[in-house]
């Protein structure tokens, strides 16, 4: 391989991978030099010009001229007259001679030797700028091409080529790609292994959820709205606490906006993850009121020292609060950081009796009609009175007259 054909491969090879000029110089001109050093011992007296746009290579050897009889006779930076004056007649001792030196005269070996070296240099020179790429990069979404699927992970290629990996434990569980298939992540953090830096991507990540919220809420991109917290089950359920420097602006519904139009398109890309987009607050018990949303609590108390809160809520508000598979209580709890205990609030009292005790002195058909509009207790009745009592239910007046009387004769 001659050196026009050397520096040719390489300019084709630093094309590929995007490495600059300066760069791709700096690396030839070290390889050259090193192939110098061990033909030669050193390279201090040799100039190596480089053109990588021609595919020119010289290696020049700068020597004084030194009387044939000389004791510096032998050194790499001297040369005799009679040498000299075979390169050029008119030479004389003390003057400084150039001669080229040919890539042949290093030998085939050599020179496979130095390509080799040079392979290596740009694989290096790949790693390092695919690293420093992405070193600074965490945070941001990439998007990228499914390449090759394993158990463990996946392989994706941006659109530089570069590698990503996407392991399974980074994945919504609802996902399913075929090769091919484009895929949306965060980068998650860059890692080395063996000298060569791996790009690992999420979904799964709180930052993905934030991102996204970036793309498609401009209020959030112009940082006229902060996203204080999230957090995810990834696939599940969500949870974002968002907060506005401005007045005028309605945080929650900015980031929901029109109908749900820009939530929507974030609920597809995490495979249909339940959003919950709440109001972020300094005081603490209204945040919690709003992290279990949509449960409505009727009383809760606070342990700020241990950071945990006991909340008690209506019998059919529970299973709101806690959320399918626990879900909502979990995310609440994680996104105001405080353990929340939820208890059911027993709000009937307990001298109260139900209707149904009063079946052998009330016929069955007024205690459904009472049931049926909302009267379950003979209290509730009472507080109602005769004349509400009439307006609500097909009874008539006397009728009420001596149900109430019934059930007020059980409290004297």
């Amino acid at each position: 391989m001659n050196s026009s054909e050397l520096i040719e491969s390489f300019s084709e090879f630093k094309e590929l991978k995007n490495i600059d000029r300066a760069t791709m110089m700096r690396v030839l001109e070290d390889v050259f030099r090193s192939m110098v050093r061990r033909k030669f011992g050193t390279d201090e007296h040799f100039d190596i010009i480089l053109n990588t746009e021609k595919g020119d290579l010289e290696i020049w050897r700068n020597r004084e001229v030194v009387e044939n009889d000389s004791e510096e006779v032998g050194q790499s930076d001297r040369i005799t007259l009679s040498d000299a004056q075979k390169i050029e007649p008119d030479f004389e001792v003390g003057e400084e001679v150039s001669d080229e030196i040919k890539l042949g005269e290093f030998g085939r070996r050599a020179i496979l030797a130095a390509r080799q070296t040079l392979v290596q240099r740009i694989l290096e020179l790949e790693k390092d700028n695919i690293y420093q790429k992405y070193k600074d990069r965490a945070g941001e979404i990439v998007t990228g091409e499914v390449y090759q699927i394993w158990k463990k992970e996946m392989l994706i290629l941006d659109d530089e080529g570069n590698e990503l990996i996407l392991p399974k434990t980074e994945q919504i569980p609802a996902d399913f790609y075929k090769k091919g298939d484009a895929v949306r992540g965060v980068v998650l953090r860059v890692e080395t292994q063996n000298t060569t830096p791996r790009i690992i991507i999420s979904r799964t990540a709180p930052a993905f959820l934030a991102r996204l919220l970036e793309l498609e809420v401009p209020e959030i991109f112009d940082g006229l709205i902060t996203i204080k917290n999230i957090v995810r089950e990834p696939g599940e359920r969500a949870k974002v606490a968002v907060e506005s420097y401005d007045d005028r602006i309605d945080p929650v519904g900015a980031c929901v906006g029109m109908k749900g139009s820009r939530i929507h398109g974030i609920v597809r890309e995490l495979r249909n993850e339940s959003i919950d987009v709440i109001n972020f607050t300094n005081n603490i018990q209204l945040y919690i009121q709003r992290a279990l949303s949509p449960a409505k609590i009727s009383n809760m108390e606070l342990d700020t020292e241990r950071n945990k809160a006991s909340v008690y809520l209506k019998p059919d508000q529970v299973s709101l609060a806690i959320g399918k598979g626990g879900h909502n209580i979990r995310l609440a709890a994680k996104l105001t950081g405080h353990e929340i205990d939820v208890f059911r609030d027993i709000i009937e009292d307990d001298s109260d009796v139900d209707l149904d005790e009063f079946a052998d002195e009330i016929d069955s058909w007024i205690i459904d009609e009472l049931k049926k509009t909302g009267l379950d207790t003979a209290k509730a009745v009472l507080a109602v009175g005769p004349e509400e009592l009439v307006r609500r239910t097909e009874l008539e007046e006397e009728t009420a007259a001596q149900v109430l009387a019934i059930l007020r004769a059980e409290f004297e």
